[in-house]
C-alpha cells in the first residue's frame, strides 16, 4: 500500500512569527501520526525558521517553487540548492497559480523538476484542468499534455522521487470539489500514463494527491479511492484544527472505507 502524503500549501500567507505559531501547534497536534507523510510549504521568508521548528518532528518541510538554475543573475528567484540549505525536502512545482498567473509552461515545469531532482528534493508536480476545459470535455487532453510535458526525458527511477498532484483548477479555493468518482477517474488516467511510459512498477509506486477544496469531511471518501494517495491542501492548511482533521481522516484505515 502506498503511504498517504498530505501537504499544506500556505501560498502567500503568514509572517515568520505567524508561521512559527502555526507550526508549533501543528507539531503538538500531529506528533502521534505515523502512517502518513506530512509536508508543510510556507513562504520563502519563513522556511529557515519553520525548518528549525519542525526539526526532529514528523513534519517535513517543503517550498512552493524554485528556479532551475543553481545561481546567477536571476533577481527574485530561489534555487534548489538554497532550498536544500534551509532543510527543505519537498518542493511544489507547476501549481495552477504559477501556470495561470505567472505563465509558467510545461517546459518550465520540466526544467524545475530536473533541478529539484538533481539537488535531492522531492517534487510535488501539479496538473489539472480549468473549468472551461472540463466543460469542453478536454480534461484528459489537458492532463495528458501536462504530465507528458512535465516528465519529458525523465526515467522510471526518477519517478520514484516524484509526487503528482491532480488539482482541478475549478475546485481550488471555490468550495466546490470534484466528486470522489471524478477525482478517481483522473487519478487512474494519470497512473495509466505513467504505466504506459515508465512501466507498471513506476505506476504502482507513484503517489498521486488530490487538491481542490479538500476538507476533513471529504478526505476519507476521497482517499478510499484506489488511486488517490493523499491531498495537496490550500486554505485549510492554515488552521490547525482543519489541517489536523484532514490528516487524521486520511490515515490508512480509511483507505478501504466506502
Amino acid at each position: 500500500m502506498r503511504k498517504p502524503i498530505i501537504a499544506g500549501n500556505w501560498k502567500m500567507h503568514k509572517t515568520v512569527t505567524e508561521s512559527l505559531n502555526l507550526v508549533r501547534q501543528l507539531t503538538m497536534e500531529l506528533k502521534d501520526v505515523k502512517d502518513a507523510d506530512i509536508v508543510i510549504c510556507p513562504v520563502f521568508t519563513a522556511l529557515h525558521a519553520v525548518g528549525q521548528a519542525v526539526d526532529g518532528s514528523n513534519i517535513r518541510l517543503g517550498a512552493q517553487n524554485l528556479f532551475w538554475e543553481e545561481q546567477g543573475a536571476f533577481t527574485g528567484e530561489i534555487s534548489a540548492l538554497m532550498l536544500k540549505d534551509v532543510h527543505c525536502e519537498y518542493v511544489i512545482i507547476g501549481h495552477s497559480e504559477r501556470r495561470n498567473i505567472f505563465k509558467e509552461t510545461n517546459e518550465d515545469v520540466n526544467r524545475k523538476i530536473k533541478a529539484a531532482l538533481q539537488a535531492g528534493l522531492l517534487p510535488i508536480v501539479c496538473v489539472g484542468e480549468r473549468l472551461e476545459e472540463r466543460k469542453s470535455d478536454k480534461t484528459f487532453e489537458v492532463v495528458h499534455e501536462q504530465v507528458h510535458g512535465a516528465l519529458e526525458d525523465l526515467s522510471a527511477d526518477d519517478l520514484e522521487s516524484i509526487i503528482i498532484a491532480y488539482e482541478p483548477v475549478w475546485a481550488i479555493g471555490t468550495g466546490v470539489n470534484a466528486s470522489p468518482k471524478q477525482a478517481q477517474e483522473v487519478h487512474a488516467y494519470i497512473r495509466k500514463i505513467i504505466a504506459d511510459n515508465f512501466g507498471k512498477n513506476a505506476a504502482d509506486v507513484l503517489r498521486i494527491q488530490y487538491g481542490g477544496s479538500v476538507k476533513a469531511e471529504n478526505i476519507a471518501e476521497l482517499i478510499s479511492q484506489p488511486d488517490i494517495d493523499g491531498a495537496l491542501v490550500g486554505g485549510a492548511s492554515l488552521k490547525v484544527e482543519l489541517f489536523a482533521g484532514i490528516i487524521k481522516n486520511a490515515l490508512p484505515e480509511n483507505k478501504d472505507a466506502e
